[in-house]
Order: structure tokens, then sequence, then C-alpha cells
């Protein structure tokens, strides 16, 4: 029986380690997604989007 709570620990002490490891790539990836969720909701609260050859060329006039 102390075996099998050992293999069960075991388990558990290695999925902590890889989700421990792989937490810091989540993170970026949520905070790039808050990102585009802030720029989308920024383009459609100032009406009419633009495209980037629009905006370049207003900026120069």
């Amino acid at each position: 029986m102390t075996f099998l709570i050992f293999i069960g620990v075991a388990a558990l002490c290695y999925l902590a380690w890889r989700i421990m490891d792989l937490l810091p790539d989540a993170i970026f990836r949520l905070s790039e997604i808050q990102r585009d969720i802030a720029d989308i909701r920024r383009t459609l609260t100032q009406g009419d989007p633009e495209t980037p050859e629009e905006e370049a060329d207003a900026e120069e006039d």
C-alpha cells in the first residue's frame, strides 16, 4: 500500500512540476490575448476603423 502512495505522490509532483514549467508561457499568452482584446475594443469605440495605410496617409497630411 505504501508503494502505491509513493507512486501517487510521485505522479502528483511530476504533474505539479509540469504545470509550473508551463505557467510562464500561459501567462504570456493570456497577456497577449488581453492586449488584442483591448485593441479591438479601442478600434470599435473609436468609430469607423481605418486601415494602417489610411492612418499613415492621414498622418502625412
